[in-house]
This record gives structure tokens, C-alpha cells and sequence, in this order.
């Protein structure tokens, strides 16, 4: 049976709606209706979304979010822009390890960098037990410390949106204000601000979108400093007995509304973006060799350091020492951590962890995740790309909104939503079971799926699929035999990248995690919470490592896969051309045998 484009659409947007908007809407709802999704609907008036600012917990949480976002986004787009725009005009040393180093902040867990920032500037930390450093602890943990990690952290965020911004130069407009008399100080004022200061506005919302709804920061700080936010305090909310329901909507609610005035301003900064300085003699920007290269590699190297350098390489060195207090010397190294991760299991006082079991389901999770992400994020694109359907707006809508959504908020959503009797009969009481979890994963995935398969679809001539569909080929058959030979690599890339990202989703794991249901962030934050610093480090650089070998073993398979199907087309094509040519030939010859 031929699928159409409306029911292809109807589809993935029944889907959208399942699993994004409507666990989003039960929050909300349940802000006002607390246990309306449980049998105990009690409506208790607007006012109970005023008492915010009355009660204590709720109201730190709010302004420590707030505080935390603002500033981090500050900072983060601060550095973010110096080192884009010293990318864009420079080629120099460290410029590639910069950018291997902000797509790995982009994939690694926020909790793991966390654990890193807090082994080395805890009051037994590395930097006081190798240093003597005993101001770092100080210096670090309150609020302007948090601050700068966290901005250290997002940055990535703002500085891939800046860079993009500065791919195309204006050199016309500058020389022309140099003729004038301008300096340079009035040159980046005048005319470099005001073409990249759209960008500059949306990393800086993408840098506040991303810290304000952050799980894995105060998950990691909860052992040694008390730093409540609207994502970890609605975890506590629902993981406390009894389980509060209404302040966790509100708490829901207040940061839903926050996302939806960020999201506000990320739309009028792409509104407001700039291209018509781009005439017929726009070129690309040419990288050019600084005339102080040793103050660039340097300054670089320092950021380098400080985002990189100090999570991930504390982190590593605490996975090989016996004491965390006594510092790295040979009496003090060990590799009995690694020999627990490897033996399955880690004996604590209350539980047995296992690093094995929890990456075998954190793997399975996240391969059914990019699998479905894959397939829904590709017929979205499609939806959205070459077809008329009529709901395409709220289909781009949601994928955007989503891309905002912290796993915090979509796990109470599913909580309510999929937990409810009256889905038992029918098979659909999902709560409690791993294909939650894999949903779930999908959700928090689907935006970067979409996104990657937008730009490649948007490179395409829509008359290849017009033709099939004279023909009488239906939607599936153009997909499968004209684009996705086409978009193979993308394919994989949107794959790979959404696999990466949900084997490490920690907010999601902690909210959904099924009964006896171990899986790999939960075993490292518990080992974390409870001490066990060098089994949670062991572990994380164990799982970390093989997450990363096994997305590059998948991409070099494909790689291969896709060049070999190649070759075979290019032979084939040939000998077809061959015997065309000889054909022709010989029908020649006869021609003029018969003349």
C-alpha cells in the first residue's frame, strides 16, 4: 500500500504530540490540578502558582537558576565569542584541538564534568592535596564559581554560533571605513558588531537554555555543596515520600515559562540575522597566520586547560589512586578500581553496583534510541522539507520547543501521563519499563536528528522526487530509493549522535529508571554520592572510552560500507558506458559495411 504524504505526516505528528507536547502540557496542568492524572484532582486555584515567592525551597530554587543561567550565558558567550572570532581571522597550533575539544563538551555528560570540577577544588581535592591550594575550595564553591564552570562548560554553545556567523567577511564595508579614517576599535563597533550581533544573541540564549535546565550540575555538587535549582528540586519533589506532585508542577511550570521567554528570544535573534551584506563579491573568510601566535596558542591552551584539562584529567588521575587525600605519588596508585569495574561490581553499604550490567542497558537504550531517531528524525525532515502537509508549522514548532524541554520536565510528564490504570488493559502502562526510558531518549534526541537531516535535505533539487511521484511512486519508495542513497553519511552522523547522547542522559535515567533496571550514569552518580571516587572515575573513564570506540568503529564500518557501494556504482556505471560504446560501434561498422 502506498504511503502518502498525509498520513506520513499525521503520523510523526501524532507521534510529536505522544511524546513531547503532551507530557509538557500535564506539567503545566498539573500545576494548577495537582493528582488530576492520579484519581486525587484537586483544583487549587491559580494561587498556589504565586506561592513561589513564599516558600523558601521554591523560591532559592527559582533565583539560583535564574542566577545561574544569566550568568553563565554572560560568560559563556563572552568566551565563546573570543575564541570563535580568533578561529574565524586565525590559523594557528592549538585552532583544531579547540574545535575536537568543543564537540566533546558538546557530547560529555554535564555530571561527569562536574565530578571533575569537584574532585579537584573539594576541600580534599587534587588541587589542595598536589598544590596547597586550599583557596581553590573557597573560590569554587559559591555562586560565582559555579557561575564560571558552568560558563566554561556551555560555551561550545555560543561559540559554534558565532563562528558561523563569521564564515563570510566584510571586507568591502571595513576597507571603505578605513578610507574614511576609522580605527579599529570603531571599525568592530560600527560594522563587525552590528553583522555577528545576532549571533552573539542566540549563543548567548542557547548558553542560558542549556545551564538553566541542567540536571547534571547540582546532582554532582549535592555531596559537597548545597546548591538547590528548579531541575534538581523537581527530582527531589517526586523522589521524596511522600511525593509532592504540586511543587513539582510549579517548579515545572515557572521553568517552562522561563524556556518559553528564551526560546522567544532566540527567534527574534534569528529574525533578526543579517545576509544581505553578502553581494556577488562576498568571499569566505581566509584564515590568516596571527602576527603574535604564542599570545593565541596561549591564551587558547589556558581554555584548553580549564575546560578540558581540569574535569577530564582530575577525573582520570583519581580512577588510579588508592586515597583521594594522600595525592598521586607510587605508594598511592592503583589500579584496584578498574579491577572492581571489570570483576561486575562494587560493594557499598546499601547496594551492589555493577558499571558492566548498567552500560550493557545504557547501550541497549541508546541503540534503540538513535535506531528510532534515525527513522522519525528522517521522515520529519521529509515532512517538513518536500511536502505540503498542512500542519508542518506545528511540527517545526514542537521539534524547536523540544530542543529546549530539560529531560527533568519530559520524565514527570511521562510519570503522569504513562502511569496512569486505565492503560494496563490495553498494553500501554509504560511506566516502570525500558521502552520509557528509549522514548524518552528518542524525545531528547529527535531536535539534533531533525536538525543535522535538515541541512542535507536542503542541498537537494525537490524534481527528483516530482518525477518518481509522476511515476507513481509513493512517499516511502522516493525515500528509500532517491534520498537516502543521497544522505547516507548524514544519516549516520545524526545516528551516532544522538547514540552518544543518550547513553549518558542522567536527568531521564534518574526520573524513569525501571525496577532492578541498573544503568550506567545512575551506577556512577550513586558511586559518586556515596564516595566511592575512584570506582565512579573508573567507571566513567571505562564507559566514556568505550562509548567513543564504538561510535568511531561504527562510523569507520559505515565509511566503508558507503565507499565500497560506490566503487560498485562507478563499475557498474562504466560497463554500462562500455557497452553502450560498444554497441555503438559495432552498429557503426554495419552501417558502413552496408553503405
Amino acid at each position: 500500500m502506498r504511503m502518502t504524504d498525509g498520513r506520513l505526516g499525521g503520523g510523526v505528528t501524532l507521534f510529536l504530540f505522544l511524546f513531547i507536547l503532551l507530557p509538557l502540557f500535564a506539567v503545566m496542568l498539573n500545576a494548577v490540578v495537582p493528582g488530576i492524572f492520579f484519581g486525587d484532582a484537586a483544583f487549587n486555584g491559580f494561587g498556589i502558582v504565586l506561592e513561589m515567592f513564599e516558600r523558601p525551597l521554591w523560591y532559592v530554587s527559582l533565583k539560583n537558576s535564574v542566577l545561574l543561567g544569566l550568568g553563565s550565558a554572560c560568560v559563556g558567550t563572552i568566551l565563546g565569542g573570543m575564541l570563535a572570532t580568533m578561529r574565524a581571522k586565525w590559523e594557528y597550533a592549538l585552532g583544531r584541538w579547540l574545535d575536537v575539544s568543543v564537540w566533546a563538551l558538546l557530547i560529555a555528560p554535564s555530571f561527569m564534568i562536574a565530578q571533575g570540577w569537584v574532585l579537584f577544588a573539594s576541600a580534599d581535592g587534587l588541587a589542595d592535596s598536589w598544590f596547597g591550594w586550599d583557596w581553590v575550595s573557597t573560590l569554587v564553591f559559591q555562586p560565582g564559581g559555579l557561575i564560571v564552570i558552568m560558563g566554561l562548560t556551555k560555551f561550545p554553545l555560543a561559540y559554534l554560533a558565532i563562528l558561523a556567523a563569521m564564515e563570510w567577511n566584510a571586507d568591502s564595508y571595513k576597507n571603505a571605513a578605513r578610507l574614511s579614517g576609522a580605527r579599529p576599535w570603531t571599525l568592530w563597533r560600527t560594522i563587525e558588531l552590528p553583522l555577528v550581533l545576532p549571533a552573539y544573541l542566540a549563543g548567548w540564549t542557547l548558553v542560558f537554555i542549556d545551564t538553566i535546565g541542567d540536571f547534571g550540575l547540582p546532582a554532582a555538587l549535592a555531596t559537597v555543596y548545597r546548591f538547590p535549582t528548579l531541575p534538581y528540586s523537581i527530582y527531589s519533589a517526586i523522589n521524596q515520600s511522600p511525593v509532592r506532585f504540586d511543587m513539582a508542577g510549579v517548579l515545572a511550570f515557572y521553568l517552562v515559562l522561563i524556556l518559553i521567554a528564551a526560546m522567544g528570544i532566540l527567534v527574534y535573534a534569528i529574525r533578526r540575522s543579517r545576509v544581505d551584506f553578502l553581494t556577488g563579491r562576498a568571499s569566505r573568510q581566509v584564515r590568516q597566520k596571527p602576527q603574535r601566535s604564542w599570545l593565541v596558542n596561549g591564551f587558547t591552551g589556558l581554555m584548553l586547560l580549564l575546560t578540558i584539562g581540569i574535569p577530564i584529567g582530575t577525573s582520570s588521575a583519581v580512577s588510579f589512586m588508592a586515597r583521594l587525600g594522600e595525592g598521586f605519588s607510587w605508594s598511592n596508585f592503583t589500579l584496584a578500581h578498574y579491577a572492581a569495574v571489570w570483576s561486575g561490581g562494587n560493594k557499598l553499604d546499601h547496594a551492589q553496583l555493577s558499571i558492566l550490567e548498567g552500560l550493557g542497558h545504557s547501550l541497549l537504550i541508546a541503540g534503540s534510541c538513535a535506531l528510532i531517531s534515525m527513522v522519525v528524525g528522517f521522515v520529519v525532515a521529509y515532512v517538513l522539507t518536500f511536502t505540503d502537509f498542512r500542519l508542518k508549522g506545528a511540527i517545526q514548532l514542537i521539534t524547536v520547543v523540544s530542543l529546549a524541554v530539560p529531560g527533568v520536565i519530559l520524565g514527570i510528564g511521562y510519570i503522569f501521563i504513562w502511569n496512569q490504570k486505565w492503560l494496563e488493559p490495553i498494553g500501554l502502562h509504560l511506566y516502570g519499563e525500558p521502552s520509557l526510558l528509549v522514548l524518552a531518549a528518542v524525545a531528547g534526541a529527535i531536535p539534533y536528528a531533525v536538525r543535522v537531516q535538515l541541512g542535507a535535505f536542503a542541498n537537494l533539487s525537490p524534481s527528483l522526487l516530482k518525477a518518481a511521484s509522476v511515476q507513481g511512486a509513493g512517499s516511502l519508495t522516493r525515500m528509500r530509493t532517491i534520498l537516502l542513497p543521497i544522505i547516507k553519511n548524514t544519516l549516520l552522523i545524526a545516528t551516532l549522535a544522538a547514540f552518544g547522547t543518550s547513553v549518558f542522559d542522567l536527568a531521564t535515567a534518574a526520573m524513569l529508571q525501571p525496577p532492578n533496571f541498573t544503568l550506567m550514569p545512575l551506577v556512577i552518580d550513586e558511586a559518586f554520592e556515596f564516595a566511592q571516587y575512584g570506582y565512579a572515575t573508573a567507571a566513567s573513564v571505562l564507559g566514556g572510552g568505550a562509548v567513543v570506540l564504538m561510535i568511531l568503529a561504527i562510523q569507520a564500518v559505515g565509511k566503508g560500507l558507503f565507499s565500497a557501494a560506490e566503487r560498485r556504482r562507478r563499475k557498474g556505471e562504466l560497463s554500462n558506458e562500455a557497452y553502450i560504446g560498444s554497441e555503438s560501434s559495432t552498429q557503426g561498422v554495419r552501417f558502413n559495411e552496408y553503405s
